[in-house]
């Protein structure tokens, strides 16, 4: 496994120099170390991180409610600790982007597969979250290519295969792409 640059969280000193002894051991660096949710999340924007383990109950802010905004902020993946089994907390978790889940104490030998779960798991997330960008994007350019075929249908009486042809040879004359040509007629038409 590779190294990672890691943010530990947690109110409780001992903890975060066990897990800090933990993540050194199995080859990672811990770049920043916070004491409550506030810090984790300040910290994460100045150090970075590539992954970070937060504490789910912590002082003022929580480990879900860090977790939340260090995401929206730089999305990395992330692994709760809790001691406890809390129903609430639990679900409260998974409408999150938490990729990992693990109860305290952590032994060094629960802490390696998590990690490699939660780095699988987030890019498998970030695989799909492009992959729906390019499907939705590839959507919006269709439906720009059908609307000016079917302005150029309309206003030069075309067939719908020879105005997708026109649209080909301009985009190919232009080198711009098909959707960049068919919205420019699109607007062109608006103005006429």
């Amino acid at each position: 496994m590779e190294s990672l640059r890691v943010l530990i969280a947690d109110d409780e000193s001992i903890r975060l120099m066990s897990l800090n002894t933990q993540l050194t051991a199995l080859g990672h660096r811990v770049v920043a170390e916070a004491p409550n949710g506030e810090e984790a999340v300040s910290l994460a924007e100045i150090a970075r991180p590539d992954l970070a383990i937060l504490d789910i109950r912590m002082p003022g802010m929580d480990g879900i409610e860090a977790a939340e905004l260090i995401t929206q902020s730089r999305p990395i993946p992330i692994i709760l600790l809790t001691a406890y089994s809390d129903e609430q907390l639990v679900t409260r978790a998974t409408h999150t982007s938490i990729s990992a889940y693990l109860m305290k104490p952590v032994a060094e030998d629960d802490l390696l597969p998590a990690i490699s779960l939660a780095l699988t798991r987030f890019r498998q997330f970030q695989a799909l979250q492009q992959e729906v960008t390019d499907l939705k994007e590839a959507l919006e350019s269709r439906k720009i290519v059908e609307r000016a075929k079917g302005i150029l249908m309309r206003r030069l009486g075309l067939s719908e295969e020879e105005a997708f042809r026109r649209l080909q040879r301009q985009s190919q004359d232009t080198n711009r792409r098909l959707a960049e040509v068919a919205q420019a007629l699109i607007t062109a038409d608006q103005l006429l």
